[in-house]
């Protein structure tokens, strides 16, 4: 699954993505909106981890999502 479809089925996978990023709130869900950078960046900012490391684990959420 790539991105675009992820974004599209945000509402959906909200479930996913909490149970991976339980320290994302409500609100940090309202602000990402399936956008991936704001995804990577909320997980930055919450779970204290450098950039690259949050977009490897957005890669990986993504790679796992194709298994779905």
């Amino acid at each position: 699954m790539n991105w675009d479809t992820i974004q599209g089925k945000w509402k959906e996978m909200k479930g996913q993505v909490k149970q991976r990023w339980g320290k994302l709130t409500d609100d940090d869900f309202d602000v990402i909106d399936g956008k991936r950078e704001e995804l990577a960046g909320r997980i930055q900012q919450r779970y204290g981890v450098a950039r690259d490391e949050a977009d490897r684990q957005v890669n990986e959420f993504e790679r796992s999502c194709r298994n779905v």
